[in-house]
């Protein structure tokens, strides 16, 4: 059934959601004492911390929510309002640590999510075809696949500040294969029920790119503070996901003029702009009483 309310809906409350399983766990990870040992690395330190646990839970119903969001509407609906996570994020994250969100971030931070508003806004997207060759699959995964190698790679060359960037982006972009797969099962789960879902490859891809992704989003945390990572993290998912949107499952964007095209495509310099200066160093903050 298509719906966009509903599926706006549900976004919105899988975007506030997935902030505060966010906020949690990175301040678990971030306060883990490490030992350079594998078992002393970020992600073994944390889980030994039961709170962290409930985050990642709090995550995974984040993650049930946005399934659902997908049953009702199209990927390139959906994840736009998924962005608004960061502003939900950036303001539990300031209110456990007792301080107000700077003028900069502020700014910043409406300037990204009313961009990505703004695809949803004039791109009016649409839902597209079910079952996406595994052609399309083969080589988006493959390319992919070996970007993101080489990018993580290259963030354990960087100090903790790039570090972080680099595996934010890492992060997004497997959360954005997440993200297609998660609309590719919910699309074989309503057309070929239980046994669809069982004999589907896509199943078991969705459960491995989840399970690398909050691995590698772990390490991110720990590399630096939160407002350098999650930016990242926050628009690398929505840009992987348009683009697969696209070139694998057929979802288009309703756009025919050249007007809307350089709404678009300012939007997305927008989102990039607004990314970059985020992840830099924090700007003066004032504390809260």
């Amino acid at each position: 059934m298509t719906n966009s309310l509903l599926a706006i809906a549900f976004a919105l409350a899988s975007a506030l959601t997935i902030a505060w399983g966010t906020v949690v766990r990175h301040r678990i990870v971030k306060a883990a004492p490490l030992d350079g040992t594998i078992d002393g690395s970020p992600l073994m330190a944390a889980a030994r911390n039961p709170l962290w646990w409930a985050g990642l839970t709090t995550a995974l119903l984040g993650y049930a929510l946005q399934i659902v969001a997908l049953s009702f509407g199209a990927l390139l609906i959906v994840q736009p309002v998924l962005v608004l996570s960061l502003m939900f994020t950036m303001l539990l994250a300031a209110r456990m640590q007792n301080r107000a969100l700077s003028r900069f971030e502020i700014m910043w931070a409406i300037i990204l999510s009313s961009a990505v508003t703004l695809l949803l806004l004039v791109g009016r997207p649409t839902a597209g075809t079910e079952g996406a060759s595994l052609f399309r699959w083969i080589g988006s995964i493959v390319i992919g696949g070996a970007v993101l190698v080489v990018m993580a790679w290259f963030a354990g060359t960087q100090p903790s500040r790039r570090k972080a960037l680099v595996l934010g982006l890492v992060t997004g972009a497997l959360f954005g294969y997440v993200a297609v797969l998660s609309k590719a099962f919910v699309d074989i789960a309503t057309s070929e029920g239980a046994l669809g879902v069982i004999t589907s490859w896509e199943t078991y891809g969705l459960i491995l790119g989840a399970t690398v992704g909050t691995a590698v989003q772990q390490y991110s945390f720990h590399a630096g503070p939160l407002e350098q990572s999650l930016p990242a993290m926050t628009i690398g998912e929505p840009i992987v996901a348009f683009t697969l949107g696209y070139v694998v499952l057929g979802e288009r964007f309703q756009v025919d003029s050249l007007l809307g095209w350089t709404v678009l495509a300012t939007s997305v310099a927008a989102m990039f702009a607004a990314t970059w200066q985020l992840s830099q160093p924090s700007r003066k903050i004032t504390a809260t009483p």
